[in-house]
């Protein structure tokens, strides 16, 4: 059974950093298909950032430059790093893995591309 846990939320002000982890078990981690998504009340959940084979990773426009999806093989961890933070980054922010293999013409930052998702860990950023 596929397991992810998020951590490494909490509050910053506007323009500090943060490092999102997501914990992952359960599963053949390092060939796993892993993306970081966010989601604030009334909205859908939006793909921010996402793996894909070739490193050729994906990035919502709103986050290019800033954040950096990463992950440790050996931890079976997803990092997501956050620079430059803005108070339209406050959200819930949610670890997920897909059953499908990562190419990049796949609908990787699809909310419905994938299977699995973690609880969330909020992220709250101030002016």
């Amino acid at each position: 059974q596929v397991r992810l846990v998020e951590s490494g939320g909490g509050s910053v002000q506007s323009g500090g950093s943060l490092t999102l982890s997501c914990d992952a078990s359960g599963s053949t981690y390092s060939s796993a298909c892993m993306g970081w998504f966010r989601q604030t009340p009334g909205k859908e959940r939006e793909g921010v950032a996402a793996r894909a084979l070739g490193g050729n990773n994906k990035y919502a426009d709103s986050v290019k430059g800033r954040f950096t999806i990463s992950q440790d093989n050996s931890k079976n961890t997803l990092y997501l790093q956050m620079n430059s933070l803005k108070p339209e980054d406050t959200a819930m922010y949610y670890c997920a893995r897909a059953r499908g293999p990562c190419e990049g013409w796949r609908p990787l930052l699809s909310r419905h591309f994938y299977d699995y998702w973690g609880q969330g860990t909020q992220v709250t950023v101030s002016s």
